[in-house]
């Protein structure tokens, strides 16, 4: 079976991708992306497979994982019966080179790094101490935000580079490719960047990439963990954000600027996603800017 290509949008302003995921079995499916992966599952047992490597995984599992390298976590059966109440946790960080900046491995100080991704086109178990820090490193990073949250990035990735406690994961190397899948979600994220300020529809965006409204849900859920609604009212909300820190134009402005229909639903969007008001958004962050 051919790997999925996947994408994890990133924050807006940000490099890089942190992420803490919540679900009662990992959904993901056997798929790869360009970027480096940082994987911790904290919460949940299964079968870890990553290129030709298959192995149980557990709580403290912590793995980094190269580009286009295929893999999936799956968890065990009890995790999949309707009525279960168990949940399956973990912290990712997607990154890639440029994340970094422009030119940063050719530093001579950056070779051990460099080393290190060399290494990760067959996946790297963290084992011993080194998993015990970069562990608490990764639930520190989920805190941070800008700055301080790429120099968190770069100390984990010194300290792997000189840790003597990682294993190679796989035999051999195995790259994913999926072309068509690759030029259909690059299609549909560069129009939704350029258009989800607008009234944008689902059966659009199936029909630029010839699927069926059902078959372009499941495809898109299954690359971006969000929903095809959900993506779009997050692009949103980022925008406003923005526009909150940024200018002083009214609510009701913000609003409808950056594409919600009404005012009611664009505060309750924005009041689940940060857990406070537009108003009260904008005057925490004039206060902490005195």
């Amino acid at each position: 079976m051919k790997p999925v290509l996947e994408h994890l949008p990133k924050e807006n302003e940000e490099s890089f991708v942190v992420k803490y995921f919540d679900y009662s079995s990992y959904p993901t499916p056997w798929h790869y992306h360009p970027e480096y992966e940082l994987v911790l599952v904290t919460e949940s047992t299964g079968k870890r497979f990553i290129g030709d490597n298959i192995t149980n995984f557990a709580p403290g599992n912590l793995a980094f994982i190269g580009p286009n390298l295929p893999h999936t976590y799956q968890n065990d059966e009890v995790y999949l019966r309707p009525k279960s109440k168990l949940r399956a946790k973990s912290i990712v960080i997607h990154f890639s080179e440029e994340s970094l900046g422009k030119d940063f491995l050719k530093l001579p100080e950056s070779q051990p790094i460099k080393t290190l991704f060399n290494k990760s086109v067959k996946g790297i178990d963290i084992t011993g101490k080194t998993n015990r820090i970069i562990s608490k490193k990764l639930e520190e990073i989920l805190t941070l935000s800008g700055l301080k949250r790429w120099f968190c990035l770069l100390e984990i990735l010194v300290l792997l580079a000189e840790s003597k406690e990682l294993i190679p994961i796989c035999k051999t190397s195995l790259i994913g490719n999926n072309e068509k899948e690759s030029k259909r979600l690059s299609v549909v994220m560069n129009w939704l960047l350029q258009e989800y300020e607008k009234d944008i529809r689902i059966a659009e965006a199936a029909a630029m990439c010839g699927m069926s409204e059902n078959a372009f849900s499941r495809f898109f859920s299954q690359r971006t963990r969000k929903t095809f609604s959900g993506y779009i009212t997050e692009l949103r909300l980022h925008k406003a954000c923005k526009l909150l820190k940024e200018n002083e134009l009214s609510v009701t402005s913000i609003c409808y600027d950056c594409g919600f229909n009404n005012v009611s639903n664009f505060n309750r969007q924005f009041l689940k996603e940060y857990k406070m008001s537009p108003v009260k958004y904008r005057k925490l962050f004039l206060n902490a800017s005195l």
